[in-house]
């Protein structure tokens, strides 16, 4: 097992951490097989999805606000429950396929680090298992 230390500086952003999963796989010579990548955050999550165009991350962001906006009264006491819920419906893991030294993404597909509770010092965990 690897990990990667992200330091966000927002409250909520996406941090495009694909060239540092592809970084650690080469340097690993994981060839071919899967590398999942976990976040043992519960305000925090992991996602794929356009790396083309900012504005794609933007678009979520803005609508995760919306369905859970920062001002709602919630129940959860420590002021970040919207953090939760966001971390939830994205997800804290995914898999990505590497074949001949290479992350097996989409052509406009990037891996993103999603902070809902920032500024913070996250840990991201990758486990490679070998085709």
């Amino acid at each position: 097992m690897k990990s990667i230390v992200v330091t966000t500086s927002a409250k909520t952003e996406f941090i495009d951490i694909t060239s540092r999963i592809d970084d650690i796989a080469r340097k690993n010579g994981w060839a071919s097989g899967i590398i999942h990548i976990y976040i043992p955050h519960t305000t925090a999550g992991i996602t794929i999805n356009e790396n083309a165009d900012s504005s794609v991350q933007e678009d979520i962001i803005e609508s995760l606000n919306k369905l859970a906006p920062a001002n709602k009264s919630y129940k959860h006491c420590e002021g970040n429950s919207d953090a939760h819920i966001k971390a939830s419906l994205i997800g804290s893991s995914v898999a990505v396929i590497v074949e001949d030294n290479k992350l097996i993404l989409g052509r406009w597909q990037g891996i993103f680090f999603c902070e809902f509770d920032g500024p913070r010092k996250r840990e991201i965990y990758l486990q490679f298992c070998n085709a």
